[in-house]
């Protein structure tokens, strides 16, 4: 049995989805981790893709590595915590097919350190955004027959991590606000649904593991390898597709089934 989390950690290749060619790819939160490999998978799909992110300079990077795909991506930058320059940005990308909403900070902090206007800071950083770029393509994706909306959970409300409150108050609001979403906008065969990521190994998470960490959570999986940002976009990939089609309203675990905190 592999106990290193690094060894043998390989993802399988993409599977190639026809119905995604071609198509306008919105990824907030686009310029490292998680959303740069979607921002990557949707690219070799043949998918035309813009991305949002605060963080100028890898977000160019990213950019600048998949300029030569079949439709380069488009970096945009913007705070999504600004509801106006959010709405401007919007309108600059136009008609979306699909809409990632993967954007989020799990910063720590105790309850102690928690006043009002941190919580509404993390709610704007971790939550609101979602809604919002959700109505802004909705009436796009109607009028053009359907589209696809993946918003981001995740595993650490559903484990009670410690010192995440706010981060996992916010996490779970997008569950039933992905619930919602699909129900009131079915009639215009968008489809809504929400990928819950484990562990993911990424540059930010390597910050905060230990060595003893790491064993934790392999331990705590039923599968005992740690989670790639590729096993992530290839949901991402699945549940945008036609392959999809009758797929909405659901959350899709990719944990390698992590039952333990």
């Amino acid at each position: 049995m592999n106990t290193n989390p690094g060894a043998g950690a390989q993802a399988a290749p993409f599977a190639t989805y026809p119905s995604l060619a071609g198509k306008r790819v919105l990824v907030t939160g686009g310029g490292s981790g998680i959303g740069a490999g979607i921002v990557a998978a949707f690219a070799g799909q043949g998918a035309q893709v813009f991305f949002f992110d605060i963080a100028e300079a890898p977000a160019r990077a990213v950019e600048a590595s998949l300029a030569g795909s079949a439709l380069p991506p488009k970096f945009i930058a913007c705070d999504l915590t600004n509801l106006e320059l959010l709405a401007a940005k919007m309108a600059e990308v136009g008609h979306v097919d699909v809409l990632v909403n993967n954007a989020a900070n799990d910063d720590r902090h105790t309850v102690a350190q928690v006043t009002p206007a941190y919580w509404d800071e993390r709610m704007a950083v971790n939550l609101r955004h979602q809604y919002f770029c959700a109505q802004a393509v909705a009436p796009g994706m109607a009028a053009a027959g359907g589209g696809a909306i993946l918003n981001f959970g995740s595993i650490s409300w559903h484990l009670a991590l410690p010192e995440l409150s706010l981060y996992m108050t916010a996490k779970a609001a997008i569950e039933g606000m992905t619930r919602g979403l699909a129900r009131d906008l079915g009639p215009g065969r968008i489809r809504v649904n929400c990928i819950v990521p484990g562990s993911v190994m990424t540059p930010r998470q390597e910050r905060w593991h230990t060595p003893e960490g790491e064993a934790h959570i392999l331990a705590s999986q039923c599968l005992r390898e740690r989670v790639l940002i590729e096993d992530v976009a290839a949901m991402a990939l699945f549940l945008a597709s036609d392959n999809a089609a009758r797929c909405t309203g659901r959350d899709y675990y990719v944990d390698a089934g992590w039952y333990g905190a």
